[in-house]
């Protein structure tokens, strides 16, 4: 095992509701002997019998969760084909009507969640993953991009008289469509508190207690943006920052406010299209469903998602409920948030990524650590996502009660919740979806599946996992692949003012533009991280500094049956 890096920290470098100094050298050693699981600081509850029953989604409290996050609450209008039929369609509908519901016994879909959980806790360090779960070809930044673009597509900007009456959602009174409403919410007039009040054209920032760039914040700590969920992680967050940050940059270069925010979804859209989903279904598929005109709107091949009304599309259950959950495979443990600060995705309240606080100065993202970032070498451990595949990281399977409320029958586990939901939201069999596209389904014994209760058949979200694990998990496989590509491309095509339909044709000023060059552009890499020092500190106070050197780790007798993973 390598050599641990130094680790300086000044005195006294503490935020509210953030990690001490102290605090983060104190964990990172703690850490290789007590390697704690999530949620375990808090003393909750534990999961109840995985065979206990389970009622319907929409009163069953085993599906409840805390603020609805990522991953856990069920939108409004995701149970259409329960609800209404598998034909009908509004916020949500189903791209194959024809197929039946796959409804297996709710023991077998527990028993599966078990078996997806990968047992390895957090690290201390980044740098000693060496599970072969390390996708080389996704930086980690990719996975937050992902939950981004969830949240931009799945915010429900409906209001709230028109929610009242129509609490299953069976009207679409809003659109997926990738315009960055957690950014802008409804505009200036219909939501100041976005925006700065000294000039409206500009989007309002923060903040935190040592002056680094923050969202801003109301006094409890949570941020004041159009969609909570984008606080939910200290990663989504400083992501959503630079969208801020970049509308601010076009507004100092003297554009108009409808300027800027065209040219902010513009490249955000771009990235989508040329950047995120190379990544996730490959290039030769995206290449393959584009069809560029010259100098006009670029087509888009979709053989599948087809919506009933293209001025406001719905959203597949297929998509939203399964194919697009591959993002949960990819998230790891911990993350580097810079130089020798590795902090866990959940662990004790105060020393995690969780959100919904101010911005932790020792959590400040160094982008290099997650993106290809122009002009910069890569870091030695740079954070890379999890393979996709049917291991979930080891967090995911005992939820926080920040993420699902710890009531007596509460279902903890990330991959269980996404099972039953599949089944409570009528979604079909993976080996049905295939045949409807066209390709040769995967048997249920190459999938792992063995039990013959399963009828050979198999969850839909665990069917486009276990297919791209089968192709080495570096992209998602042809199912799962054409999904996210069909209703991703499919959408922004629908969009009249996306930019696909720029009526000239549109790219950024230098191509190829990546998730590294919009960073730059929004001046998210400036004054970056710097090691692991707070750049608040003056020499002088040098001083006050505490300086640990941890020489190379021996585990030796006893100790080392600690760093074997639980369970």
């Amino acid at each position: 095992m390598r050599a641990m890096k130094k680790i300086r920290v000044p005195e006294g470098a503490e935020a509210s509701g953030g990690v001490s100094r102290r605090g983060v050298i104190t964990g990172l050693m703690a850490g290789l002997a007590t390697l704690p699981v999530a949620g375990h600081a808090q003393a909750a509850p534990k999961a109840p019998s995985p065979k206990a029953p389970v009622a319907g989604p929409s009163s069953s409290p085993v599906l409840s969760a805390a603020r609805s996050g990522h991953g856990v609450g069920a939108p409004r209008g995701s149970d259409i084909a329960i609800t209404a039929g598998r034909t009908r369609e509004g916020r949500f509908g189903v791209m194959f009507k024809k197929l039946p519901a796959f409804a297996p016994d709710d023991d077998l879909l527990a028993d599966l969640a078990q078996q997806m959980v990968d047992r390895t806790p957090p690290l201390a360090d980044v740098s000693l993953s060496n599970d072969g779960f390390d996708n080389p070809d996704i930086p980690a930044g990719y996975a937050y991009l992902g939950q981004f673009i969830d949240h931009d597509m799945t915010l429900d900007k409906t209001p709230m008289p028109q929610q009242e009456m129509d609490p299953r959602g069976l009207t679409n009174f809003d659109t997926p469509f990738f315009e960055l409403g957690s950014v802008y919410g409804r505009g200036p007039d219909a939501d100041p508190q976005l925006y700065d009040p000294a000039d409206p054209r500009r989007m309002r920032l923060g903040q935190n207690l040592d002056g680094f760039p923050d969202l801003p914040r109301n006094a409890d700590g949570t941020a004041i943006i159009g969609d909570h969920r984008n606080d939910e992680n200290l990663i989504v967050a400083q992501f959503h920052l630079t969208f801020l940050q970049l509308h601010n940059k076009f507004i100092d270069a003297g554009k108009t406010f409808e300027q800027a925010q065209q040219l902010t979804r513009w490249h955000y859209q771009w990235l989508i299209v040329h950047d995120f989903l190379p990544h996730i279904v490959g290039q030769a598929l995206v290449d393959s469903m584009l069809r560029p005109r010259r100098g006009g709107p670029t087509g888009v091949d979709c053989r599948f998602y087809k919506p009933g009304n293209p001025t406001r599309p719905m959203m597949p259950i297929e998509y939203s409920v399964a194919a697009y959950r591959f993002g949960h495979s990819m998230i790891r443990a911990e993350y580097e948030m810079h130089d020798a600060v590795t902090i866990p995705f959940f662990g004790n309240p105060s020393n995690d990524l969780r959100g919904s606080r101010p911005l932790p100065t020792i959590a400040r993202a160094d982008w290099n650590y997650f993106f290809d970032v122009p002009g910069m070498s890569v870091p030695d451990d740079r954070n890379m996502t999890r393979l996709i595949d049917t291991k979930l990281a080891l967090p995911l399977d005992e939820l926080p009660p920040t993420v699902v409320q710890h009531v007596d029958g509460a279902i903890l586990s990330l991959a269980h919740r996404n099972l039953l939901r599949g089944k409570r939201l009528g979604l079909p069999a993976g080996q049905d979806v295939a045949r409807a596209m066209g390709v040769a389904p995967i048997p249920n014994d190459r999938l792992g599946l063995t039990d013959p209760r399963w009828n050979g058949r198999a969850p839909l979200w665990f069917y486009v996992l276990k297919e791209a694990e089968l192709l080495g998990g570096r992209t998602l496989g042809p199912v799962g692949g054409r999904i996210i590509a069909e209703v991703v491309l499919g959408v922004l095509s629908l969009d009249r003012t996306s930019v696909l339909n720029a009526p000239t044709g549109w790219a950024p000023e230098r191509t190829p533009f990546a998730c590294g060059d919009f960073l730059e552009m929004a001046g998210a890499l400036e004054n970056m991280p710097v090691g692991n020092e707070d750049e608040g500190a003056e020499d002088e106070g040098a001083e006050d500094e505490l300086e640990v050197e941890v020489e190379e780790l021996h585990v030796e007798g006893d100790a080392e049956a600690e760093l074997e993973p639980a369970g």
